[in-house]
Parts: C-alpha cells; structure tokens; sequence
C-alpha cells in the first residue's frame, strides 16, 4: 500500500472547431511524467476531477492504458470505478484490473441515496467480483450520501477493501477509521495535513494538480514527524485551497493548470471554464507559489 500524495488527475483536453471536446493524449502523457518526477506516489485515473461522467468507454480505456504503460512500477495508478449502478460499477472494476490498474477508487453511488445497508450491499458486490483492491471513497457533498464510519468499519472485514478516500473534514471520524484498521486518506484539501496528524496516510488531493511538489513535500514531513514544518507549509496553500472552491471542482484547477502550460483551456459542459471575475485573484496565487509547470 502507498503511503503519501496521490493526485485526482485532470484530464487534459482540446476543443474543436465545432465547440466538441476530444482528449489530450500528449498532454495526459506530459502530466503523468511530471507527477512521476515531482514525488506523487499514485494517480486517480477517471476521477470526478478527470471529468469522469463525461468520459466515454473508449476514452476512459485511453487514459487508463497510458497511465498504466507510463507508470507501472513507478507509482500506483488508481482507477476511478464507481457509478450509481452496482452491476456498472463491477463492470468497470473488472475492466480497470484486466487493464492492469492497481487499485479501484470506489466512490459511494451517486442520486440514487442507497441506505447504510445498500452500501453494504453494494460495496461487497463490487469487492467480490474484484481482482483489485477497494479504495472506499466517501463524499456526501458530491454524492448526496454519507458512507458513515460504522459502515467503513465493517466493510474493512472484506480482504479486497483496503484503504478509504475520505472527504468529511471530521478529525474524530479519521481518528476512528484509522484506528479500525483501514489506510485513510484525505480527500479534503483544506484539511488534510490535520488528517495526517490523526493517522492518515496521505491524501488523494486536487491541489496535487497545481503544486505536486510541495504536496508531497509535506506528506514526507508528517512521515517524520515534523508538525512544525507541516503547519508551516500547508499555511503557505491556504489560499489557492480556497480558490479551488470558488466554482465546480475541476473547474478552477483545470484553469490554474491551462495558465501553467500543462493543458488548454478546454473542460467538457456541462461543465463551463473558469468566470473571469476570478482570474486575477488565479493569476496572484500562481504569482506567489510560482509552481513548476510541467514540461
């Protein structure tokens, strides 16, 4: 199991002269290498910030391959599995593992509000028709349901669910997952370096997509055990954790990282690009941290 910063990968993309969207493959290529080389330890491929429920079946199996043939036994690759529906979401778990993916990051079903039991349910459909571990991903802000620790907990008793991605700010609800057993990682960036202080053992980040580096600069740090430098450093990413806020998650951060050079401004509806009233206050924060771009 990896430990430390894992990024939910952007999917670069261009536009057409029709206003129609198509994949960046080179882009994509570029962005993996750069995270490779900045210390990430795992990508998120098809993630809700890869734009996910947009992707098309072959545009998904492009991603995945190339990340896969780019990063085997460099990193993880995490396959974004999950889906409103069981048999779909086992459908793309077995697709993602025949593929070669490492892991499958299961998020809880979306709308269609399962009870604590349905996830249950759902949960250990999925991990019985998997070749891959489960990575549970819980957040009620996006899904409309709160997969709660209880519910973690005994699904942890299932060989194939390993780890969980959790969302909810909630330093109590880290420190129980965690001490049930599972490998817990933030999926809060605002609050992720307290997560680690609880026992967490990264996070799956969206800043990760702007400044890689540093995000897994201060993963290190908290391996060691330096809080001072911790605090230190993820004061130093407060502002641009707010400003991935501002609109739709991907929106700001794929704007921030088209104005790096590591992809076009390009996002799929019915997401729409980033309001220009917020593009000075972009433009300030890259002028502050002044991150590496990808080459």
């Amino acid at each position: 199991m990896f430990t430390g910063s894992s990024v939910a990968l952007l999917t670069p993309m261009t536009r057409q002269a029709d206003g129609s969207t198509q994949l960046d493959l080179d882009a994509w290529d570029r962005l993996l290498t750069w995270h490779a080389n900045a210390g990430t330890q795992a990508v998120v491929v098809g993630g809700t910030t890869g734009e996910s429920g947009t992707l098309d079946h072959e545009e998904y199996v492009q991603l995945l391959t190339h990340a896969i043939e780019r990063l085997k036994g460099k990193m993880w690759v995490m396959a974004g599995t999950g889906s409103p529906s069981t048999a779909h979401t086992i459908a793309r778990t077995r697709l993602a593992a025949s593929l070669g993916a490492d892991m499958a990051l299961v998020v809880t079903p979306a709308y269609n509000r399962p009870s604590q039991r349905g996830l249950l349910a759902h949960y250990r459909a999925v991990a019985d028709a998997s070749d891959i571990p489960i990575m549970l991903y819980n957040v009620p802000g996006r899904t409309a349901v709160d997969l709660l620790p209880e519910t973690a907990v005994a699904l942890a008793e299932h060989a194939k669910i390993v780890a969980i991605k959790e969302a909810v700010p909630d330093m109590d609800r880290i420190a129980t997952l965690v001490q049930a057993g599972l490998a817990v990682f933030s999926g809060d960036d605002p609050s992720f370096a307290q997560a680690l202080r609880q026992g967490a053992q990264g996070v799956v980040s969206v800043a990760a997509n702007i400044v890689p580096q540093t995000v897994a600069e201060l993963c290190r740090l908290a391996q060691t055990n330096d809080w001072v430098a911790v605090r230190e450093q993820d004061a130093q990413l407060a502002d641009l954790y707010t400003f991935l806020g501002v609109e739709t998650n991907p929106v700001p951060a794929k704007w921030l990282l088209a104005e790096m050079g590591g992809c076009a401004h390009a996002i799929r509806l019915p997401l729409v690009e980033l309001d220009s009233k917020y593009h000075e206050r972009g433009h300030a924060i890259l002028d502050r941290l002044r991150p590496v771009p990808p080459q």
